[in-house]
């Protein structure tokens, strides 16, 4: 029996000494040379956008970026839009529809006019319509303010990304 714990106390140590060494920080962490990633997403500004479903993800950014509007990066967004019919009963009056939003993005160096980093970034959001006209926009729009979250989400997180090894 003292054999076994002999055994997980060493393994114990070991693991603890093992990981210990690793290089995992918190992402939003403030490093030693004092620049975290919440200040570099401050100095991220967002292009105005002309579609609603590109306000709705650039208002989100600017709140999650603590306002950022005249920074030294800016983020420019491309929004494509998609709505499609899932199924249908002949007898019944709902429908199933799904929303995809899509954002092709791309961050720039304002003073240098370099793309540092551009990906794609989607969201795909179902909603019903129950032949309501009233209730079927409402729907709609509630599947494009989630979508246009979560979308501002993964680009939140893909930016503090970037930044958080840019500098390291």
């Amino acid at each position: 029996m003292r054999r076994i714990d002999a055994i997980s106390a060493a393994a114990l140590l070991g693991l603890s000494l093992a990981l210990g060494g690793c290089s995992y920080r918190p992402l939003y962490a403030t490093p030693e040379n004092g620049v975290g990633v919440t200040a570099q997403l401050s100095q991220v500004s967002v292009a105005e956008q002309k579609s609603r479903a590109g306000q709705l993800v650039r208002n989100e950014l600017m709140s999650g970026f603590n306002g950022g509007t005249d920074g030294s990066l800016l983020l420019k967004m491309a929004p494509a839009e998609k709505t499609q019919g899932v199924s249908s009963l002949a007898f019944e009056k709902t429908e199933r529809h799904r929303y995809r939003l899509t954002i092709a993005y791309e961050l720039v160096d304002v003073r240098t006019g370099e793309a540092l980093t551009k990906g794609t970034s989607f969201s795909n959001v179902p909603y019903d319509t129950v032949e309501e006209p009233v209730a079927d926009l409402r729907a709609a729009e509630s599947a494009r303010e989630r979508a246009a979250r979560e979308v501002a989400q993964d680009l939140r997180l893909r930016l503090a990304s970037f930044l958080s090894t840019r500098n390291s």
